[in-house]
């Protein structure tokens, strides 16, 4: 059998799957269903500096072939996640986790991730710069290459773990956003995160969801997500995180054939909680169908 591993920011991997952040917990949850371990690892609910009970309910609405969420970044806040959280998770995952951070000011990122970076069970920071900027009059720190240099430039500051920045696809241009992220320092990118949607019940009149708006995800943009990490992967020169819509052991090859070092999956977890361990196991079936020794040798292999 080929190799599935990859290396992902100098950190090797058994696999390239990767639960994504918002759809997994803080992973021990999942391991009273089948052991965890046989990730290649995955990324925790996001963390913001304090608590956050999120936004009103309700908050998730589905869609024909995804789904739309505002959940609002529910957490119990860094001290709390460093308190209780990892010391839960340890019992059960016997790798690096990948840390997912977010906030609403530079100052912000960069207290959560320092904290984050000293702890031993963290072996990556992915810093989500979706978040509205509290300073910049609401505005994404993703949507423009400035913003997100300067959470880049201040998270790295205070780091020595690998930061893998987050991006928004709800820009115009994803690759000067990605080359500034570079610039500052970045150690890898991961996109994409949700798209900007809204459904209206019939009947009522009214947005589904009580936010109006909210984070369209699932198989409906995998086309997108496919589009944005082939651009992406192909203007820097660090790893690409590819996410959206990920449903299959054939979606990840497609993913990592467009450059992506590792494939994160999100909304599917949400309907089958075994949906990555089955990707894991189905992926050397999929290698042998399309005569793919190792995993490693098709990043950014599309022709």
């Amino acid at each position: 059998m080929g190799s599935l591993k990859v290396n992902l920011c100098g950190i090797e991997l058994s696999n390239p799957v990767i639960p994504a952040s918002g759809t997994f917990g803080y992973g021990y949850e999942f391991a009273e269903l089948y052991d965890i371990n046989e990730l290649g690892t995955f990324s925790f609910k996001g963390t913001t500096k304090d608590p956050r009970f999120g936004n009103p309910t309700p908050r998730i609405a589905e869609c024909p072939n995804g789904m739309i969420n505002a959940v609002g970044l529910q957490n119990p806040g860094v001290e709390m996640v460093i308190a209780q959280e990892l010391p839960k998770l340890k019992q059960c995952f016997h790798k690096k986790v990948m840390a997912n951070v977010s906030g609403f000011s530079v100052e912000d990122y960069a207290y959560t991730c320092q904290l984050l970076d000293k702890q031993e069970q963290v072996g990556w920071l992915e810093v989500n710069v979706s978040c509205p900027n509290v300073h910049g009059g609401g505005m994404s720190f993703g949507t423009q290459p400035e913003a997100a240099a300067e959470v880049t430039r201040a998270v790295k500051s205070v780091t020595t773990k690998p930061v893998i920045i987050k991006l928004s696809p709800n820009v115009t241009d994803i690759v000067s956003i990605a080359k500034a992220c570079e610039d500052a320092g970045a150690d890898g990118i991961s996109l994409i995160n949700t798209l900007l949607g809204m459904r209206i019940d019939l009947r009522t009149k009214k947005p589904v969801i009580a936010n109006k708006m909210g984070g369209f995800s699932g198989p409906a943009i995998f086309p997108v997500a496919v589009r944005m990490v082939y651009q992406v992967a192909h203007a820097v020169n660090i790893p690409v995180v590819g996410m959206g819509g990920v449903s299959s052991a054939e979606d990840v090859i497609e993913m990592m054939l467009a450059g992506a070092t590792a494939v994160e999956i999100g909304a599917a977890n949400l309907v089958n909680p075994y949906i990555c361990r089955d990707i894991i196991r189905d992926l050397p079936d999929v290698m042998t169908k399309y005569r793919i020794e190792n995993l490693s040798d098709i990043i950014g292999g599309v022709l």
